[in-house]
């Protein structure tokens, strides 16, 4: 006989069971869409191809390594109001311009100075050198001694490959005094856009070379304040 008592305990029951034999599914985890590959490296200008009437080898640059925007191109001129012949580095952006006229400039990718090491002002292109020799500074071999033998009093380190002053030297002198920071070659294709150096400008031997035909002696060279964090170690 069903009593009301064994009625409830039979609801109750059957209660139980249909919520035993409900399951809850997790949803699945979004699935998160793969990032956008980036864009190809168009093929480089001819210019950054070997050049092989030097003194020395200038080997080519690799294709698809070297962002366009580091490419040497002809822009619109951003730093108005000076001579022909000026350079301007902006060293956040890691590139260098050589004013051509109140319009336009040529632009060069440039690795500059890492953290500690970077220089700002304005100096004076003193003067020029080919396949220059590193006179390594004091102040270098105090913290790399192994440079010792490249010292100024012993000569420095003879011109060619293997010399991180590269194809050409640019030297920026401030009251007649050599400021020991240069602009000058030999730097790699995975350096430009970085800070790596001892506050020296480097640039690919193939753009050096070309700034060093259109330099201007005496003319000013600007290096604007870095306001961007660097966070990598010196090189040269």
């Amino acid at each position: 006989m069903l009593t009301r008592r064994s009625f409830v305990a039979t609801g109750a029951m059957a209660g139980l069971s249909a919520c035993a034999s409900v399951t809850r599914t997790a949803a699945p985890a979004p699935v998160p869409a793969a990032p956008p590959a980036p864009p190809p490296i168009p093929p480089l200008p001819a210019f950054y191809g070997a050049i092989t009437d030097e003194p020395f080898p200038v080997p080519a640059i690799p294709e698809g390594v070297l962002p366009p925007e580091y490419w040497r191109q002809e822009v619109d001129n951003p730093y108005k109001g000076h001579a022909y012949g000026t350079i301007v580095v902006d060293p956040d952006e890691a590139l260098l311009y050589f004013i051509e006229s109140d319009d336009t400039a040529t632009r060069y990718g440039v690795s500059v100075g890492a953290a500690g090491f970077d220089w700002e002002g304005t100096a004076r292109l003193q003067f020029c050198r080919k396949w220059p020799r590193w006179k390594v500074p004091a102040s270098m071999i105090e913290r790399q001694p192994e440079l010792a033998p490249y010292s100024v009093a012993n000569g420095g380190m003879d011109p060619g490959p293997g010399n991180p002053m590269g194809a050409r030297a640019l030297y920026l002198f401030q009251n007649g005094v050599d400021t020991l920071y240069r602009i000058h070659g030999d730097a790699s294709y995975r350096e430009l856009g970085k800070a790596v150096s001892s506050g020296c400008i480097r640039m690919l031997n193939q753009d050096v070379i070309h700034l060093h035909d259109r330099a201007v002696h005496g003319s000013d060279v600007i290096v604007l304040p870095a306001i961007k964090p660097k966070g990598l170690s010196a090189l040269y």
